[in-house]
C-alpha cells in the first residue's frame, strides 16, 4: 500500500502527448496555494515581458506597486516595485509547466523581446523538455513541459532504476 494517490483531477496540467492541448488561462479568484514575488525596477517592462514572452495576463494591478499575473490555475507571479534587483539571475529557478508544442512559440516570444533570454530546449533525465528564460528583472523561469512516456526510453529506464516504473496515465483514462 502507498500513501500516494491520483490527484491529476486537480491540476490543470493536461497528461503528456504530443498533441497535448493547453488549458484555457484562468481568470478565477481562488487562496493561492503557492506563488512568486519577483522584484523589479521597471514594473512596465518586466509585465510586458512576462505577459507577451511567457503568456501570462494582469489578473490584477495596484498602480505602481504591484502587478498579480497568471498564467494557468496555480501558476501567480507577483511582480512588486523594488529600488534594485541582482545584477545576475540567481542559482534558484521558477518552474511552469507548459505542454511540448507551447515551447518553441514561448522561446520565440521571449527571444523576441530580449534575444540572449533562452536557453535550449534541453531534455532531462525525468522526461521533460524545458526552456530557460532570464527576464528582465532577471528571474530564472524554467518552462517544463512532460514528454510522452516511451518505456523503450532511456528517460523510463533512468526512472525505473530509481523506483519510479509505472507510465503516467493517458488523457482517456478514466479519473477516479
Amino acid at each position: 500500500m502507498t500513501d500516494m494517490y491520483d490527484a491529476f483531477d486537480i491540476s490543470p496540467v493536461p497528461a503528456p502527448a504530443p498533441d497535448a492541448v493547453a488549458p484555457e488561462l484562468y481568470r478565477g479568484i481562488y487562496g493561492m496555494p503557492a506563488f512568486v514575488t519577483i522584484p523589479t525596477t521597471d514594473l512596465a517592462t518586466s509585465t510586458d515581458f512576462w505577459v507577451r514572452g511567457l503568456g501570462f495576463f494582469e489578473l490584477f494591478v495596484i498602480p505602481g506597486t504591484l502587478v498579480h499575473l497568471r498564467r494557468w490555475a496555480f501558476q501567480d507571479v507577483l511582480l512588486v516595485t523594488a529600488d534594485t534587483v541582482p545584477d545576475a539571475a540567481p542559482a534558484a529557478s521558477f518552474s511552469i509547466a507548459a505542454v511540448l508544442g507551447q515551447l518553441p512559440e514561448i522561446a520565440d516570444a521571449c527571444r523576441a523581446l530580449a534575444p540572449e533570454a533562452v536557453t535550449g530546449p534541453r531534455d532531462t533525465a525525468w522526461n521533460t523538455r524545458d526552456i530557460e528564460v532570464i527576464t528582465p528583472e532577471r528571474a530564472r523561469i524554467v518552462v517544463t513541459a512532460a514528454k510522452p512516456y516511451d518505456p523503450g526510453s532511456d528517460a523510463a529506464r533512468a526512472l525505473a532504476d530509481i523506483g519510479i516504473g509505472t507510465a503516467p496515465r493517458k488523457a482517456d483514462d478514466d479519473r477516479r
